[in-house]
């Protein structure tokens, strides 16, 4: 029996929310370890350690979305699947080896920007030093991962998740708990655990690692330029994304620790956001990308309206959440009466989030489907141009400005995203649907 498009969606997408809600843990997991030591000193190591790998990783994000365009096209044109996970594999690799042998200028770059004492930036070299040897295996679980998305596997992701959280988990109390490795425990505990999920992602996806009848030679010169300009794009493009966050919150800092430690805690509601949308993103870059390799613009078009509606319903239900549950989730997540009076003070400006920033997650997953990276590297530039100028013209407003400005931006974001949109699906020509 077929499933209808709805159902479909709904297939993608609850394994990925699940992975989503659960990866959070490999970090409290960390901090729930060290945490039981006998100075803060190992907490702050490896939370600035962890903000380290974090800002690392989120940048090289592109392997996992470029990965899932080129993979979900070719299902949809039946084309060999293989050589796209091949050569995502191969350039996470490459790209894991690099970050390995760059780690120190990374490492002295990464720490002198987040700052620390001396004591705990001692502790945060160990903790680097030695989980960026587990750089290319992050980096081509993302490849695993986008793959297993754009084959519409959505399974895989959450089967790899949970492996990952569970062996780091175990090792953590064994390297920690048991042998003392402080800090090196940790690091050792999440370089392996990214080495596990690979494998476990290459045993779960081994059957697409199966020659076709009819294969398509891996080192295709126009195939590979046209992976590495996706990927380019869509890597300029995150970094453009995080230079929001930074300035905002080097902003936030400059307005003092209460602010600071407020929106550190408002930014929670943001995460909780997108993990509940990324799950629809998600399965819009599989259909839309699927769609697209068969040049069938009806079945494309159907996608793009049906995941629309699944994240406007995320959004109503993001905005009940929050509306709801806003004040006693600030309470959750401190307990200091400053800084949760500022939070709260502060709230409505999270209201608006599942308004103006809703959009932008769906559009991403369509032009992820569809490798528009082009696309994405424009319209994310001119949005971070209009943050800067909204900043600017509402700086006065101290913290009221800077929530203004970040849901401006997102606003932004999603207005220029949905331009381009129109302005493609309004072609005449179904198949001119290239970046």
């Amino acid at each position: 029996m077929s499933l209808t498009l709805n159902q479909r969606i709904w297939m993608l997408a609850w394994p990925l929310l699940l992975s989503n809600l659960t990866a959070p843990l490999l970090g409290l997991v960390d901090t729930a370890v060290v945490g039981h030591l006998d100075h803060p000193r190992y907490l702050a190591a490896v939370a600035l350690g962890g903000n380290f790998f974090m800002f690392l990783y989120f940048s090289f994000n592109f392997l996992r979305m470029g990965t899932t365009g080129f993979a979900s096209q070719a299902r949809g044109g039946e084309r060999d699947t293989r050589v796209v996970l091949l050569r995502g594999l191969l350039l996470s690799m490459v790209l894991g080896l690099v970050l390995v042998a760059l780690s120190p200028l990374l490492r002295e770059t990464g720490l002198w920007l987040l700052g620390g004492s001396d004591e705990v930036q001692a502790l945060a070299k160990d903790y680097i030093n030695i989980r960026i040897l587990g750089a290319p295996a992050a980096l081509a679980n993302f490849a695993l991962i986008g793959f297993a998305i754009g084959t519409h596997n959505t399974r895989v992701p959450l089967k790899m998740t949970v492996l990952m959280h569970s062996s780091n988990a175990l090792l953590d109390v064994l390297l920690v708990q048991v042998w003392h490795w402080d800090v090196r425990g940790v690091a050792t505990a999440s370089a392996c655990a990214e080495y596990i999920g690979l494998a476990g992602g290459l045993f779960w996806l081994r059957h697409a690692l199966r020659p076709p009848r009819q294969r398509e030679p891996v080192w295709q010169l126009p195939a590979i330029i046209a992976l590495m300009s996706v990927n380019r794009d869509i890597f300029i493009r995150s970094l453009a994304l995080l230079s929001t966050f930074f300035f905002f919150t080097a902003q936030g800092a400059r307005l003092g620790d209460a602010v600071l430690a407020a929106n550190a805690v408002l930014i929670t509601f943001l995460l909780i956001l997108s993990n509940l949308l990324d799950g629809f993103a998600n399965a819009a870059e599989a259909l839309v990308g699927e769609a697209r390799g068969r040049n069938d613009q009806r079945s494309l078009q159907q996608a793009i309206a049906a995941t629309g509606r699944w994240t406007l319903g995320c959004a109503a239900l993001g905005i009940t959440l929050f509306a709801l549950g806003g004040a006693p989730l600030i309470g959750l997540l401190t307990d200091l009466p400053t800084i949760r009076d500022t939070a709260t003070h502060y709230l409505p400006w999270v209201l608006l989030l599942p308004i103006t920033a809703s959009a932008g997650f769906w559009l991403d997953g369509i032009f992820v489907g569809a490798t528009w990276g082009s696309a994405m590297r424009n319209t994310m530039l001119l949005s971070v141009g209009i943050f800067f100028l909204l900043w600017a013209l509402t700086r006065g407003l101290d913290n009221h400005g800077l929530w203004l400005t970040m849901n401006g931006f997102m606003a932004a974001r999603g207005m220029c995203m949905g331009w381009v949109l129109w302005r493609r699906l309004s072609r005449p020509d179904t198949t001119r649907l290239s970046p």
